[in-house]
């Protein structure tokens, strides 16, 4: 895998690291497509800071959001989480290479 395309997949986690923004975006999982006001219920910041989250999860990729009337809906965008998901298993399976051959390499001794 390039160094670009590990640096693409940076800001995603770097999103995800924020407990606050890591639980608007469970409770959008888990609620799906919901208002700002109901989002803000499932974080203890005031709807503003609430709001500033979800911008920076929606530059991100990680949601997307459309007006409708007087409120902005918001919902998960999968393709991000997809794709990081996707890069941990194949870490993963770098790393669990990586301890076969030190397994290997010990028992060997």
């Amino acid at each position: 895998m390039s160094v670009s395309a590990r640096l693409d997949r940076a800001p995603v986690f770097d999103a995800l690291g924020d407990p606050n923004r890591l639980r608007i975006l469970t409770r959008l999982c888990d609620g799906g497509p919901s208002s700002t006001t109901a989002v803000t219920q499932a974080v203890p910041v005031t709807r503003q800071a609430a709001t500033k989250h979800l911008v920076l999860l929606e530059a991100v990729g990680l949601v997307s959001s459309q007006r409708r009337g007087r409120e902005r809906i918001w919902r998960v965008e999968p393709g991000p989480l997809t794709d990081a998901s996707e890069y941990l298993t194949s870490l993963s399976r770098r790393w669990d290479r990586a301890i076969d051959r030190l397994r290997t390499y010990v028992e060997g001794e």
